[in-house]
């Protein structure tokens, strides 16, 4: 997929996929809020905005209030890419969140998902 096409991306499109891949595995929406949150810097309300104004990824990260200062512990393989070896800054946050996305699927506590 071209990046550019992903950078433009609704973040409000995405968004629905991340809450069913969790409620999937028996977690919940509130984590997902609290992992999305905990990256970005984003409340539970400027997150509904985010929603209502269908933000795209682009503007999404550019304007999160403050990434996480704990993301380069975020390491390992999303979607047959190292993700500390991912050149594109965007692109990188954008599999950041996916990484977390697929812990959380896959039953991590949200202690290890956050990096505490």
């Amino acid at each position: 997929m071209n990046k550019n096409r992903v950078f433009k991306m609704a973040f409000s499109s995405v968004y629905p996929h991340y809450v069913a891949k969790a409620e999937k595995k028996n977690r919940t929406k509130a984590e997902v809020d609290q992992i999305i949150g905990w990256l970005t810097g984003y409340s539970a309300i400027q997150l509904q905005i985010i929603l209502d104004q269908k933000v795209n990824f682009e503007t999404f990260f550019t304007e999160a209030p403050q990434l996480n200062k704990n993301v380069s512990k975020i390491t390992g393989i999303i979607c047959g890419y190292r993700i500390e070896n991912i050149e594109d800054p965007l692109m990188q946050k954008i599999r950041y969140l996916d990484k977390l996305i697929d812990e959380l699927a896959k039953g991590k506590t949200l202690e290890k998902i956050l990096r505490k």
